[in-house]
C-alpha cells in the first residue's frame, strides 16, 4: 500500500489530485484524517473537480474524499452483489 502520510505536510497548500480518467480534483488541503497512522480521507476546502478537459464540473466549499488508490467496486444493495 503506498504511503499517504505525506498529505500531511500538504495542510494549507493548494493541491491537484489527478486521476487515471484525466478527472482532478483541486483545493486546499484543510485536514487528514484520523489525525495519526495512515491518511484515509482529505478534508479540502474551495474544491473544484473537473473533467479530463479541465472544465469545472462541480464546486465546493467544502469536499472530503478518499484519496487513495480503488482497489474494487461492488454492488451492495441491487439485482447482483457480485465484485466487478
Amino acid at each position: 500500500m503506498p504511503d499517504y502520510t505525506k498529505l500531511r505536510q500538504m495542510v494549507s497548500h493548494r493541491v491537484t489530485f489527478e486521476f487515471d480518467t484525466g478527472a482532478r480534483v483541486t483545493g486546499y488541503v484543510a485536514a487528514c484524517k484520523p489525525p495519526t497512522g495512515q491518511v484515509q480521507v482529505v478534508n479540502l476546502v474551495r474544491a473544484d473537480l473537473c473533467d479530463s478537459t479541465g472544465r469545472v464540473l462541480e464546486h465546493h466549499e467544502a469536499y472530503s474524499f478518499v484519496p487513495n488508490a480503488l482497489v474494487g467496486v461492488r454492488v451492495t444493495e441491487g439485482p447482483s452483489g457480485r465484485e466487478a
